[in-house]
């Protein structure tokens, strides 16, 4: 079956997906999801060292590889490589996510492409950059949240750093990416010119930390962990309900005397304790007693709706059932529907971003390993009796 774009946006560009893991799948997932024909490269099954994601049956695997076709081919054999470059001559953009010295090694480094495609964009995502002294460092996601910073200021005071719950630089990075490439192919309607772009999982998650950042390069401020609570808005946080936890948002003034009168307590507008921000920040541990104090007298439904209705942010925290059973969730239709033959109706989370003309969705689940290979290298050009040597030959 030939391209089958999940949307009209990005049809007309075929990418070249040569990356394992999550950074570089999520990357070229995003594109494939808004019409690009990804075609991912991956070893032939005898030499398969690149299933991760819980392998190509699971459903991390079957979430993050939708709307992508499959080729494998032998980069250990110059024909696979010939052929890997026949395959990227005619393509748009190509992401990597190797070692940085590897493309080189391969000889399908960006300079080198570029000689028979100056149109290419080529991408490449590392764990901390393509030079400098930590570049040949093999990169993972925990080691990248330690390094840019997040874990110091993430998990409760005194209890140590802590990780976040998702691979978040894994995401940003591929999401960085994704973005990167878009700009290029903007800019080479332009120029008419390809041009390499980068991006590295630490890096993500130094420009991440966004308002960290700055309170310590234009304040001089390092910050510490704040557990469940806003570092510095207060009250903001996790606060406990007769029936369980959820999360206020007191962002000013305004908010905070509405606050106060939703809760039953207009004194503390005047009290010198709380009444402005410094004071609250002072106080800050006496005041989110008195806040649960108050709090445990109802359900969280009941404040949840009160203080909403009142103009100050607050919400349930869901565990992931909840969150799909969330009716606001349900009217945004994120969950989409796709039929794998492998393994039948499958449900998966589509794109956050709506494009009413352009729409998103997911038009075929995660291929198998090499799955398209005959379908693609027919598409170039190669002749049956070409992909019967090439398969006795090992290339495929």
């Amino acid at each position: 079956m030939p391209h089958v774009p999940a949307s009209q946006a990005l049809q007309r560009f075929r990418v070249i997906d040569l990356t394992q893991v999550r950074a570089g799948p999520t990357c070229c997932r995003q594109l494939a999801d808004w019409g690009a024909d990804v075609v991912q490269v991956q070893m032939p099954e005898h030499m398969r060292g690149d299933d991760t994601l819980g392998g190509q049956d699971g459903s991390d695997y079957q979430y993050t590889h939708r709307n992508k076709r499959s080729i494998t081919l032998n980069l250990k054999e110059p024909e696979g490589i010939a052929t890997l470059k026949r395959l990227i001559a005619r393509a748009d953009v190509v992401v990597e996510n190797f070692r940085p010295d590897v493309k080189f090694r391969l000889g399908i480094d960006h300079e080198t492409l570029a000689r028979d495609n100056p149109r290419l964009v080529y991408a490449s995502i590392s764990g901390f950059g393509q030079t400098g002294p930590l570049a040949a460092r093999p990169g993972f996601d925990q080691i990248a949240q330690g390094m840019g910073g997040l874990m110091s200021v993430t998990g409760l005071p005194g209890d140590g750093p802590m990780r976040v719950g998702i691979p978040i630089a894994d995401l940003c990075a591929g999401i960085f990416a994704a973005q990167g490439i878009l700009v290029a192919l903007l800019e080479r309607e332009v120029s008419g010119q390809g041009q390499f772009l980068h991006t590295s999982l630490l890096e993500s998650m130094v420009y991440m930390m966004d308002f960290q950042t700055s309170r310590y390069l234009i304040d001089g401020e390092v910050a510490v962990q704040a557990g469940n609570y806003h570092p510095t808005s207060i009250p903001t946080g996790v606060y406990k309900a007769r029936d369980g936890y959820m999360n206020i948002a007191v962002f000013g003034s305004k908010i905070w005397e509405r606050f106060c009168s939703i809760l039953g307590a207009p004194e503390w507008i005047t009290d010198e304790r709380y009444h402005d921000k410094p004071a609250r920040s002072v106080n800050r541990d006496a005041l989110n007693a008195e806040i649960n104090r108050r709090l445990a007298a109802q359900d969280r439904a009941y404040w949840v709706r009160q203080f909403n209705e009142g103009g100050v942010a607050c919400g349930l925290i869901n565990d992931m059932r909840e969150v799909f059973e969330e009716p606001q969730v349900q009217h945004l239709r994120m969950v989409k529907e796709v039929v794998s033959q492998w393994q039948g109706a499958q449900r998966l989370v589509g794109q956050p971003v709506q494009l009413e003309r352009t729409p998103s969705t997911i038009a075929r689940a995660a291929p198998r390993r090499g799955e398209h290979t005959e379908e693609i290298l027919l598409e170039l050009g190669f002749a049956g009796d070409d992909l019967a040597r090439m398969k006795a030959d090992g290339v495929y």
